[in-house]
């Protein structure tokens, strides 16, 4: 994949954190199908039972059917399932990208993520967070005004060592461009770290995202399989 034509969109739950990559003219595209306002909170909810099978596959079975399972309704996301592992896999929706990004309120982004102990306790409360702020009506400024408070005020834990995430669905939706993209994992370190990795560069294989809105930079390692087994499409 080519670095210097590749944009990364990231949806963090909060975050999750949806993820998807376009070139220049699909950039432009995208900005002129922007949503520029929430839609009606019912198009982004969806049967309770079918949001939990949908954050299950997340990741492999072996992982997902021990996790806990939160799903979204009017007043915030909620434990639908117990877990025994400390996974926590969600369905995260549009605003769990930065308050930037054009498709923050596309209503047909479900994106499952499931988030290993260390993250469900340190990085998914910020993407919880904006949930509740985006419930209470508030605009994508104060959202952000609100969080940058809350890390200010540590209201907002510290990253944990050893954070890391899986978006490894066959059915997952990241945007209007990528689609599903390509299944991965996440690893998580605080900061602007993606230099210190070599990240981006010319030839590099390594793929990252720095999201300062997260205080985060998002590690990508890109899977060859889908959490159901089958085969992922090649990578660009």
């Amino acid at each position: 994949m080519q670095k210097n034509s590749v944009k990364i969109i990231v949806l963090a739950f909060a975050t999750l954190m949806v993820i998807s990559w376009a070139t220049s003219p699909a950039k432009a595209q995208t900005k002129k199908s922007s949503y520029p306002t929430m839609a009606p909170l019912n198009e982004y909810l969806m049967p309770q039972s079918e949001e939990i099978a949908l954050a299950r596959t997340a990741a492999t079975k072996s992982i997902s059917d021990g996790a806990e399972v939160m799903v979204l309704g009017h007043d915030g996301y909620t434990t639908a399932a117990q877990g025994t592992n400390g996974f926590l896999c969600i369905v995260e929706r549009g605003w769990g990208a930065a308050t930037d990004e054009v498709e923050f309120w596309n209503s047909k982004i479900r994106a499952p993520i499931c988030f290993n102990p260390a993250a469900a306790r340190t990085f998914a409360p910020i993407y919880l967070m904006k949930t509740k702020l985006v419930l209470a009506g508030k605009s994508k400024t104060e959202i952000l005004q609100a969080t940058d408070s809350a890390f200010e005020k540590k209201e907002l834990p510290d990253l944990e060592r050893g954070s890391m995430c899986y978006m490894t669905s066959k059915e997952q939706y990241l945007n209007d461009i990528g689609k599903s993209w390509h299944p991965h994992v996440m690893v998580l370190i605080p900061g602007d770290a993606a230099k210190s990795w070599g990240a981006n560069l010319p030839s590099s294989p390594v793929i990252a995202a720095n999201d300062p809105q997260e205080h985060v930079t998002l590690f990508m390692v890109e899977l060859n399989k889908w959490s159901d087994g089958t085969a992922a499409p090649p990578t660009d």
